[in-house]
Order: C-alpha cells, then sequence, then structure tokens
C-alpha cells in the first residue's frame, strides 16, 4: 500500500485540539475546509443521494407553499363536489365530504413533517445527552444507564407509543412525546459507543492533562467527532417518526378531525379501494413513500460519504 493511499484511508479527527494562547484552557477548531469539500464531492458523487436531498427540499417548499395555490381551505366543504376525480378545478379531487384533496395533501405535509423533524430532533437531544454522559463517565455511572435503555428496549415501540397515547389522549403534541418516550433509545446507544471510542484518543487526554472541564471536553471534542454517525442517524429517524405517525392514525390515535396528516388521510381512504376513489389513497400513500425514499436515500449517500473506508 502506498504513503499516500495509507494517509486517505487513516482520516485525521473531524476537529484538531490546539490550546490557547491565553491560560490552559482549549480551543476546539472545526472541521477542515478540505475536508468538508471532500465530503460535499462523495456526497454529490451519489446522484440516489442528490436526488433523495432535492426531493425534501421539494416536499418542505410545497409543505409551506402548497395549500396557498388553490382557493380551497383544506377543511373546506362542499357536498356537491364530493368525489370528484383530479381535474383542472381540483388538481387531486376531492373527498367524500368535497373537500380539495390537495389542500388537504399539503397542510397534511406540514403536520407529518412537523412531527418527523421535532421528533428526531428531539431524539438527537436526549439521546446525545443521556449517551454522552453515559459513555463519557463509565463505571458503575454507564451500567446503570444502559440497564434502564435495556429496560425500555425490551418495550416495543409502537405499543409503548399507543399506551402513551391513551393515558395522555389524542393530540398533536401528544404524539410527539409518546414518539421520543422511548424513540431516543437508539440515538443514546450509538453516541454513547460513539464517546467510549474518541475518549481514549490522545487529543482527549491531552485536554484532561491541561484541567479542561469535563463538561467542555465533551460538548467541544467528543461530541462534534462523533456527529457523523450522528447525522445518518437523524435522517433515517425522520422517516421512522412519519411511518408511526400514519400507523397511528391506521388506530384510531393520530390528529384530531379535522386536521389532515397522511396518515389519517390514508387511513380514511382505504374504503376507496372498494368503491373505487382511489385518488384519495394514492396521494398520501405516495408521499408518504416518497418522504420514506428520500431521507433513506440521502442518509445511505450521508454515511458513504462520512465513512472513509468506503472511499474507491
Amino acid at each position: 500500500m502506498s504513503v499516500e493511499r495509507a494517509h486517505e484511508t487513516l482520516d485525521p479527527p473531524a476537529e484538531v485540539f490546539r490550546p490557547r494562547a491565553h491560560g490552559p484552557a482549549a480551543k476546539t477548531v472545526v472541521v477542515a475546509p478540505g475536508r468538508r469539500r471532500e465530503i460535499v464531492r462523495r456526497l454529490g458523487q451519489n446522484r440516489l443521494a442528490v436526488a433523495g436531498f432535492w426531493i425534501i427540499v421539494a416536499l418542505v417548499f410545497m409543505a409551506i407553499i402548497g395549500p396557498s395555490l388553490v382557493p380551497y381551505a383544506y377543511d373546506e366543504q362542499n357536498l356537491l363536489e364530493a368525489n370528484e376525480p383530479p381535474s383542472g378545478r381540483h388538481w387531486f379531487g376531492t373527498d367524500d365530504f368535497g373537500r380539495d384533496v390537495f389542500a388537504r395533501t399539503w397542510t397534511g405535509a406540514r403536520i407529518s413533517l412537523f412531527v418527523g423533524f421535532t421528533a428526531a430532533f428531539l431524539d438527537l437531544v436526549v439521546g446525545v445527552v443521556y449517551g454522552g454522559i453515559s459513555g463519557y463517565v463509565g463505571g458503575t455511572t454507564d451500567d446503570v444507564m444502559m440497564r434502564v435503555v435495556d429496560l425500555l428496549y425490551g418495550l416495543p415501540h409502537l405499543l409503548s407509543t399507543v399506551l402513551f397515547m391513551v393515558v395522555l389522549g389524542p393530540g398533536l403534541f401528544t404524539i410527539i412525546v409518546a414518539m421520543v418516550a422511548t424513540g431516543w433509545l437508539g440515538m443514546a446507544r450509538l453516541v454513547r459507543g460513539q464517546v467510549l471510542q474518541l475518549k481514549e484518543l490522545e487529543y482527549v487526554q491531552a485536554a484532561h492533562a491541561l484541567g479542561i472541564p469535563s463538561r467542555r471536553v465533551l460538548a467541544r471534542h467528543l461530541i462534534p467527532n462523533a456527529m457523523g454517525p450522528i447525522l445518518v442517524n437523524l435522517t433515517l429517524t425522520v422517516p421512522a417518526a412519519i411511518f408511526t405517525e400514519a400507523a397511528l392514525s391506521f388506530l384510531g390515535l393520530g390528529v384530531p378531525l379535522p386536521l389532515a396528516s397522511w396518515g389519517t388521510m390514508t387511513a380514511q381512504s382505504l374504503v376507496t379501494i372498494l368503491t373505487g376513489d382511489t385518488w384519495r389513497l394514492f396521494f398520501p400513500a405516495f408521499f408518504i413513500s416518497l418522504t420514506m425514499f428520500a431521507f433513506n436515500a440521502f442518509g445511505d449517500g450521508l454515511r458513504d460519504a462520512l465513512d472513509p473506508r468506503l472511499r474507491r
């Protein structure tokens, strides 16, 4: 193996530790611009990941402006136009109450994407804090904290979410809380594993030798260098949360009426398989599938771009 090839395989940490010029504190240097350009270049070479990224951007954009493109509110009823197929007047057709499916689809996109992004963000915060502390402190603290995680892992995620919904009652806030209650466990395990590896590296030992507070070492040196796997996991958490919300809607525990989400629209439109008004089922189901594909494709591409062992 050539020296250049060996240098490519062994990437340095995402951040380099350097002491401050004034006093014993340390300064964290951000990811080198060259490495950022290399990650973006490799990500750009993955056409599936690029397509997933732009699909996500398009979905978010349409969720913002989509409902304003038609002169109908998502809850506006007109029984004289019930179950009309897609046309120039109603681009996605109407449902059995005469409500415009296009307006409801993109209003539902706002709720579904909000649930997905919010649940993923809260999973990130709780999982990073919990897993970071567990991995960094180690010892008995780590054992106790991980046994709690193992205990919660024994509960099926969907079942525990349903139990929270039954206890707390229906509502958008309740759905998010129920998802986060056990959704952070995977993130916590991931972060703990990364911190256990990174805290043995020389630049972390140097920070300890200089008397840097443990909180600062964890926040400035360990967590930033573990952001690659964390970001990949985050991109996969969003579609999982959207799919969970859709599953709750099928069980009658989705967002309360007259609010619309892709899950509730799909659940209410199952009957159209028998009646033939399949456009009511097609559009929300299609966008759920498209969103899951986009996030998974982008997440896989991001993982490949961040992992130096996958370089060709």
